[in-house]
């Protein structure tokens, strides 16, 4: 037992009225300590709920993430792109309930040269839903086995890198056995949303689901110097942008604020229903249509949110052109064409050289 994580424990689980919230530097020890299991299963449980129950503070997080970037692998990001890398942060417990668009975005900004990079595991609690992991492979694109060199030789020659959980950050992964024990998703399923495992000034694109969520993101971002950033109230707390509600988005300033943007779909003829998940086979086959460039229902969600984040990542000078961009993409085979490559570069990596080729 860790005498110092037990009163790093009694400060946060004393209750309602007598718990206190740890410094920055607290939760980043609290946070080391977890992970490399320092403390004890039974603490860690205890500090997981307690946490959950007292919710996490902008400084916490800080801490958090403070961790995180210590512990965790990173790509190294060459600085001679005309955009800044996008990392997208979605709910690693993936989607259960409406069928996602985030790889279609992802092949669409690539397409634009604009660099992405995801990160996540294989499907956990509390929601068990399809992760992107599982997507990718089933897009004939399998990241799972690819140790970090060779995925940076992935992300070298095409602008897309992905962080496996276990592969890449195994003292997160190995947590992930409490997250289930427990039942409810930690304040670490939060923090991993801001995680960014590059080497470089990212723009840290996050979905949410709770107004107080993107309060304590912007907070915690303050705390740390992060400017570059959109948070959007997404589907499963995802960066997918709704079809049949406003957007409620959160865009990170130079001068370290926020604009607020509502982007309501029925302004530019895209708002509808978003399709409800039925089955892996039917996500599947629904992002294959869609890159394929075939006008399928799932086609308006993928250029609403390929559009919105190329105007957001400056490939489009205003959100019309960024549609028109997204569609061009699409029905033109480039993002069948970006899925091509990732699919010969994770399948021929004994020949890929280090270089960049993007």
């Amino acid at each position: 037992m860790s005498n110092e994580f037990r009163e790093l424990l009694k400060r946060v689980g004393s209750g309602t009225h007598t718990s206190k919230s740890l410094s920055r530097a607290e939760a980043a020890t609290a946070t080391r300590m977890m992970l490399l299991q320092e403390a004890t299963p039974a603490q860690i449980g205890a500090f997981a709920i307690a946490h959950r129950i007292k919710r996490p503070t902008p400084e916490e997080l800080a801490g958090i993430l403070d961790t995180f970037e210590e512990l965790g692998s990173k790509l190294n990001i060459y600085l001679s792109h005309n955009h800044k890398p996008v990392v997208m942060g979605n709910p690693y417990d993936g989607r259960s309930r409406t069928v996602p668009v985030t790889i279609i975005t992802a092949l669409v900004l690539v397409a634009a040269d604009i660099p992405v990079i995801m990160h996540g595991g294989d499907c956990m609690p509390t929601k068990y839903g399809i992760p992107l992991i599982e997507i990718w492979r089933e897009l004939g694109v399998d990241f799972s086995g690819l140790d970090l060199a060779q995925a940076q030789k992935v992300y070298n020659q095409s602008c897309f890198g992905f962080l496996y959980l276990p592969q890449h950050f195994p003292a997160a992964h190995n947590f992930v056995p409490i997250r289930e024990q427990i039942g409810k998703r930690p304040p670490f399923a939060t923090a991993e949303l801001a995680w960014c495992p590059v080497t470089a000034d990212a723009h840290l694109a996050i979905g949410f689901v709770h107004p107080p969520t993107e309060e304590r993101f912007r907070a915690a971002f303050q705390i740390r110097g992060t400017d570059n950033f959109t948070l959007v109230k997404g589907l499963e707390g995802s960066c997918d942008l709704s079809r049949s509600r406003t957007g409620i988005i959160a865009m990170g300033t130079s001068n370290n604020d926020f604009e607020r943007l509502l982007l309501n779909p029925q302004d530019y003829d895209l708002n509808g229903v978003d399709i409800s998940l039925e089955s892996k086979d039917q996500v599947i086959s629904l992002i294959k249509e869609v890159i394929k460039g075939n006008n399928s229902k799932l086609f308006p969600a993928a250029i609403l949110n390929g559009g919105f984040y190329l105007w957001r990542f400056k490939a489009a000078a205003t959100l019309e052109d960024g549609f028109e961009l997204a569609e061009e993409i699409l029905t033109t085979g480039v993002a069948q064409d970006k899925l091509n490559q990732l699919q010969n570069l994770s399948s021929g990596l004994d020949n890929l050289p280090l270089s960049i080729n993007n």
